[in-house]
């Protein structure tokens, strides 16, 4: 009966007030969502095809985009559920952090072609018969691609929330779950939005990669967006590619447009404080919702089934409030869990090292040599992309930030600019190189730079957002210039997001460079010093054990930067919260 009086307290006279029209887009939407399912699902399931034949017609582009689609999005659902747990796992357990966060960053520095090896030979042993192994592992790499950015978002505006906000907590001695239900998690909102953003186009970026991919004398290939678009550039067939870039454009101005931007306006409703002088953003699409009558209804439905099982278990939570003796029992249980959690993680760290060391025990000297001389030459790279990223991020990000007209219009376009797979374009760049004779150990740089500027870019534009219109008022109050309005409030109001861009850029950068240093168009290859170029030659060659110790190398040189430089830079950020 829960269900008949639920629905029976509905008024349906609302029906007649709402848009029969937004009815209509939500039931395609829905019944389109669905069809994508089941094809993709289809398509996991069926027999194992090693090396998929690549069709370059229009018809197979569709099918191949919706494919490619399905495993960025399933990509991201696995990224965001992790960002979640791992990242407020960190905050919450101080202890849990010390080894969490330094993972972290080994995680994040390990290219995509470094998990290939573990994750596609483990998946294809798992499920030998059918596809669901290899398209797991391409999952998982894109995952890889996605995740660390979302990550450090999440858990740097954890750690920036006002302290007002953690004693008004206390105050009303809410529980851990309250804390994240209604202080925590909405403070996190917008900057996750914005990373997510940035994440999605980071899966885009190594689509490529994800789904074409050799493992010595086997060769890898799924249908999808990014194996057409490597067959159309190995093949020079230009009128494919363009046709490719058209799909990927299309499918980012969708997402943009029925996701993005509904989701920016939503987030509004969350920002620290709200000023009757600025404008909430608005999305077409999430008023568009907001007029259905299935929507409404099921708010409705929703808001009566939530009364009604409070108020049959209203004696529970009574009876349950009365126990104050196991709240030391549960939060003992916990520690217990979190604990147990990090020896498991401990082990599994103690015997991957165990692996890696006997596969890398017998690589000679003279390699160890050209494996840093060689990370040496990639972390230059890295410190100049990140240069010249911030020189033009930082004033553009806080411009649009401060501009909701301005960024309804470009964010769209940057979108589509950071959405877009850079290696496509890298054979254009490289013949641009050659005429006007530049060497690619300089030109991979601006290669790098086409991938890791954007990660930059969004966290400022979601630190300035987040700048409360008190602060700016304040500054057309006192006739600051547009100098001590960027030194004074802008820079400092933005700083703990800054460095979040700059932590992901540099391993953005990191991950770049194994497309950047590496390059292979019409079948020859093109390639610099440089740790990324090594990585893909060992992953290419099959020499497993040259590309371990390479991505070892790659991750400890990460590490001890970020615990050098970007841990310290953190600390100092914490003196510019919005307070």
């Amino acid at each position: 009966m829960l269900g008949l009086s639920s629905f029976s307290n509905i008024n349906f006279d609302i029906v007649k007030k709402r848009s029969l029209f937004a009815d209509f887009v939500f039931i395609f939407l829905l019944l389109s969502v669905l069809y994508i399912i089941t094809h993709y699902a289809h398509q996991v399931t069926s027999s194992i095809n090693y090396e998929a034949k690549i069709n370059l017609s229009i018809g197979s582009l569709i099918k191949y985009s919706l494919f490619s689609l399905s495993r960025v999005l399933i990509a991201f659902v696995f990224s965001f559920v992790f960002t979640i747990f791992y990242g407020y796992f960190m905050y919450k357990n101080k202890t849990a952090e010390k080894l969490l966060l330094p993972i972290l960053d080994i995680l994040q520095s390990t290219p995509v072609l470094g998990f290939l090896p573990a994750v596609v030979l483990a998946l294809i042993a798992l499920f030998p018969k059918s596809n669901f192994g290899l398209e797991l592992a391409s999952i998982i790499m894109i995952f890889t691609g996605q995740v660390w950015n979302m990550v450090f978002g999440f858990y740097g505006t954890l750690n920036s929330i006002p302290q007002e906000f953690k004693e008004v907590a206390n105050v009303y001695k809410l529980s851990w779950f309250q804390k994240f239900k209604w202080i925590e998690f909405p403070a996190t909102i917008s900057s996750l939005i914005w990373n997510s953003m940035m994440s999605m186009a980071g899966g885009w970026f190594f689509l490529m990669i994800c789904e074409e991919f050799s493992l010595g004398n086997k060769n890898f290939r799924l249908e999808g967006l990014g194996s057409y678009m490597s067959v159309a550039a190995n093949e020079g067939n230009y009128l494919a590619m363009f046709y490719g870039i058209l799909a990927m454009m299309i499918i980012i101005v969708a997402l943009d447009q029925l996701v993005w931007q509904p989701l920016v306006a939503w987030s509004e409703k969350f920002k620290i404080e709200y000023s009757l002088n600025s404008k909430p953003k608005e999305s077409w699409f999430l008023n568009l919702l907001i007029d259905s009558n299935i929507i409404e209804l099921t708010r409705n439905a929703y808001k009566k089934t939530s009364m009604w099982w409070l108020e049959k278990f209203k004696h529970f939570k009574i009876k349950s409030s009365r126990k104050k003796t196991e709240k030391p029992k549960k939060s003992l249980i916990i520690n217990i869990l979190a604990n147990a959690i990090l020896v498991l993680i401990v082990v599994f760290i103690l015997f991957a090292s165990y692996k890696i060391i006997i596969m890398i025990k017998n690589i000679p000297k003279e390699t160890w040599f050209n494996i840093f001389k060689s990370d040496s030459y990639t972390l230059i790279r890295v410190l100049i992309t990140i240069l010249i990223g911030s020189l033009w991020t930082i004033p553009f990000g806080i411009y649009l930030g401060l501009s909701p007209k301005l960024s309804k219009i470009l964010q769209p376009i940057i979108q589509i600019t950071a959405s877009f797979p850079a290696p496509l374009l890298f054979p254009i760049l490289i013949a641009i190189f050659y005429a006007l004779h530049i060497n690619l150990s300089y030109g991979s740089i601006i290669l790098m730079l086409m991938g890791t500027q954007w990660y930059i870019l969004f966290n400022v534009i979601a630190g300035t957002i987040n700048i409360p219109s008190e602060m700016i008022e304040m500054g057309k109050v006192f006739k600051l210039s547009l100098w001590e309005k960027f030194s004074s409030i802008y820079f400092k109001a933005i700083f703990p997001y800054l460095i979040t861009g700059w932590i992901t850029a540099a391993g953005g950068a990191w991950n770049a460079s194994i497309v950047a240093e590496y390059i292979t168009f019409k079948n020859q290859t093109i390639a610099t010093v440089g740790i990324g170029s090594l990585i893909s030659k060992a992953a290419n060659g099959g020499q497993i054990s040259l590309l371990a110790a390479s991505v070892l190398v790659m991750a400890l040189t990460v590490v001890f930067f970020n615990k050098f430089i970007w841990k310290n830079l953190y600390k100092l950020s914490q003196n510019y919260k919005v307070r």
